[in-house]
């Protein structure tokens, strides 16, 4: 009778330690992982880190950021989306790593629609057109002028023709007839101290990697990609002031490996969006670039997704950007 007594106990002991018995383990019970396919100290990363600090407290468990750099952003959503679908790693997701790449690329190693799960909204990512601070070049409208007066040798720098500022430049192009001389960078920081040096006389960047030499002093904005101006930088024009209907703003999601837990995704989405509600955070993330829109659920996010893909898709048909 004691030897069954014992048997009975440890069996119990074993079932009440299994959450299909006993309490279920709440997520999280360990270490979450964050992918971002931009390096340390960029705008994505500034973000990210802000939102980690706050969502581990919430957790009580770490977040480590994972910087996995390069490939046009093919290296970050590829080591995301081959990581474990278990509720413990996410993808910092771009508007270029989810949209842009697949219209970009004949072949891709991740494939977004499959690989991917929405799990929140962050915010948008607005671009903007600069020049060195003491520029002749005042506005859009000495811009085009010049680039039309200079027949091809107005240089206009961005990150390539197949990323995000290198279709805005080559969308601007299309529209205005500036014909200016796109030059390509491999990173935004490369173009930026070219620009400052008077080596390219304007570039297209986003606001989040730029702000810090814009209110030093020694960049200017001559207009932002979005369809309004933003929060934060109003006295700056929108683009769309000039060119009618331009809108080409970046932004900001996490998505999560397909076949992550519900319980995970629906937490994360939860409690991300408290955060973004509060203003102050919000105030703090518009001061490093992106505009916080808090309170998307999953449904929203991926039906976003699916008008984002239309958009661009019609968008690179314009300005004659083939897959390769």
């Amino acid at each position: 009778m004691r030897r069954r007594h014992l048997v009975l106990g440890f069996a119990a002991a074993v079932l009440a330690d299994c959450p299909a018995f006993g309490e279920a383990r709440v997520w999280p019970d360990k270490l979450v992982r964050w992918v971002l396919s931009q390096p340390a100290g960029s705008g994505a990363d500034s973000v990210a880190r802000l939102l980690s600090e706050r969502l581990q407290k919430s957790w009580g468990q770490p977040i480590v950021i994972e910087n996995r750099v390069g490939g046009q952003n093919t290296i970050g959503a590829l080591t995301a989306a081959h990581a474990p679908a278990d509720g413990y790693t996410f993808y910092f997701a771009t508007t270029a790593a989810l949209i842009t790449n697949p219209l970009l690329f004949k072949q891709l190693p991740y494939d977004p629609q499959k690989d991917f799960v929405p799990v929140a909204f962050v915010g948008r990512s607005p671009f903007a057109i600069l020049v060195e601070a003491t520029s002749p070049v005042k506005t859009i409208g000495d811009m085009i002028a010049h680039s039309k007066a200079k027949d091809g040798s107005f240089s206009l720098g961005n990150e390539g023709p197949r990323t995000f500022s290198g279709m805005i430049a080559r969308l601007f192009n299309a529209r205005t007839g500036a014909q200016a001389n796109l030059v390509p960078y491999a990173s935004v920081s490369v173009g930026v101290q070219d620009l400052i040096g008077g080596h390219v006389e304007a570039m297209v960047a986003d606001v989040a990697s730029v702000a810090p030499h814009v209110t030093h002093g020694r960049l200017r904005m001559l207009a932002t990609t979005s369809s309004a101006r933003i929060a934060g930088w109003e006295q700056v024009p929108s683009l769309s002031e000039t060119l009618t209907g331009f809108d080409m703003v970046g932004w900001f999601a996490v998505v999560a490996p397909t076949g992550t837990p519900g319980a995970a995704i629906d937490r994360f989405n939860r409690d991300l969006n408290e955060l973004l509600a509060h203003q102050e955070l919000a105030q703090r993330i518009a001061a490093i670039g992106p505009l916080v829109e808090a309170g998307w659920s999953t449904v929203q996010v991926a039906n976003f997704f699916r008008s984002e893909s239309a958009r661009w898709t019609q968008l690179t048909r314009e300005i004659g950007v083939l897959p390769e």
